[in-house]
């Protein structure tokens, strides 16, 4: 059974708002829009998002990688599939 992490679950939505809110990348936006359109929640669609985040900053951490901003795009373009490292 997965744990729950509040806390954690705030900071990565905060992550996507400031995304979406910036515009950069505009894919977190844009597949923001492209899963609500499909039928996910307002909530479902971060968390989702958010996934992708993870893979990001497991990589940056566990692997000592720079963040690959095409891994993530190609991440979001895939949603609702799960990311991939």
């Amino acid at each position: 059974m997965k744990k729950y992490n509040p806390c954690l679950q705030a900071v990565i939505f905060e992550v996507v708002d400031n995304q979406m809110t910036a515009g950069e990348p505009p894919e977190t936006k844009e597949t923001f829009e492209r899963l609500r359109e499909g039928g996910f929640s307002e909530k479902d669609a971060k968390k989702l998002i958010g996934q992708a985040i993870c893979v990001e900053i497991y990589c940056i951490g566990k692997n000592k990688e720079e963040f690959n901003k095409e891994r993530y795009k190609q991440n979001l373009r895939n949603l609702p599939r799960e990311p991939e490292e």
